[in-house]
């Protein structure tokens, strides 16, 4: 039977090659270039001041049923920087269905070298899946298919991650979703797959000149099921002050043969601006556009992220912040 059940599974599958994912894999912000917490917990203290970020997504705008996503993270480093804290906070919407979650991270830096730390971080919270099937019309009633109202599953959650850093170079690597997918009795109401999910980033800062400086980075992300993802970052930093560039995401079919041939090559570009507005207050916005299937529709995205600094950014520091 043809229902509006059916029709959104169909929007979550290609969610889930289009850059942004939302489907077999965890939702994802074009601006984590500037936040690694949403990526990596072993990044919690990495700024060394502490420092909460909001951010809001609006995917496929004007597309009925179209996601909306919003986080908080905060963290901050402690015992002259050898430990880092975080916390978090998700809300996830496609339609009728809803992921929320929470974490709690610790870090422990280790100081490598004279300008470089290796952070080993861990995090620990809950996620809520939950789909309401009385937000659902189907074509032939009643369908078994359908929950009748809201249907809710609460697993636990836990993140480990490495995360590298000198004052111009980075580079990560991090497992989310390691524990609580045998809680989940039913995957038809946990529509993000509770899988294990696999982070792989790193950049580096190449100085133009005393006012422009340059970030290329990629990030590569895996999980069961899906195409490997990958972004491509190209970021120019402008007296210290703003950040302007962009990125470019696709999917490769390296591990998962299996897979049918439209599931790779779903590719999408944003463009990216990050303005220090004071020392304190760091304000960003992300436009997303597809490259795939839904380019036609002019069905687009936007992401705004507004970070706080606790304490007064100064303009010169010994080991600047740039990740």
């Amino acid at each position: 039977m043809r229902t509006t059940f059916r029709i959104i599974v169909m929007s979550v599958l290609l969610f889930s090659v289009s850059g942004i994912t939302k489907g077999q894999q965890l939702p994802q912000f074009s601006q984590y270039i500037f936040n690694g917490l949403h990526i990596n917990p072993g990044y919690a203290g990495y700024k060394g001041e502490p420092y909460i970020q909001s951010t809001y997504r609006s995917q496929w705008v004007n597309f009925p049923g179209a996601p909306e996503t919003f986080t908080v993270t905060a963290d901050l480093s402690a015992n002259e920087g050898k430990m880092g804290f975080g916390v978090s906070f998700l809300s996830d919407n496609l339609g009728p269905a809803r992921t929320t979650g929470g974490l709690l991270t610790y870090a422990y830096r280790i100081q490598t070298g004279s300008k470089s730390w290796l952070g080993l971080g861990v995090s620990a919270g809950f996620s809520q899946y939950s789909i309401d099937g009385d937000m659902l019309d189907p074509n032939d009633f009643p369908d078994s298919e359908i929950p009748g109202g809201r249907v809710n599953l609460i697993s636990p959650n836990l993140n480990t991650g490495l995360f590298f850093h000198t004052n111009r170079f980075y580079a990560g690597f991090s497992m989310y979703n390691m524990v609580g997918k045998k809680s989940l009795e039913r995957e038809d109401v946990a529509l993000a797959y509770h899988d294990f999910h696999y982070y792989l980033t790193a950049g580096v800062m190449i100085p133009f000149s005393e006012q422009v400086q340059f970030k290329p980075s990629f990030l590569i992300k895996e999980v069961k099921g899906a195409p490997t993802n990958y972004d491509l970052n190209a970021m120019f930093l402008f007296y210290d002050r703003v950040w302007l560039g962009g990125s470019y995401r696709s999917n490769l079919k390296i591990w998962n043969d299996n897979l049918a041939e439209n599931l790779s090559n779903r590719n999408a570009v944003a463009a990216i601006i990050e303005i220090f507005a004071t020392d304190r207050l760091r304000l960003g916005y992300a436009y997303d556009h597809n490259l795939n299937v839904l380019s036609d529709y002019n069905n687009n995205s936007h992401e705004l992220s507004v970070g706080f600094y606790m304490t007064p950014r100064k303009a010169v520091m010994k080991n600047q912040r740039w990740f």
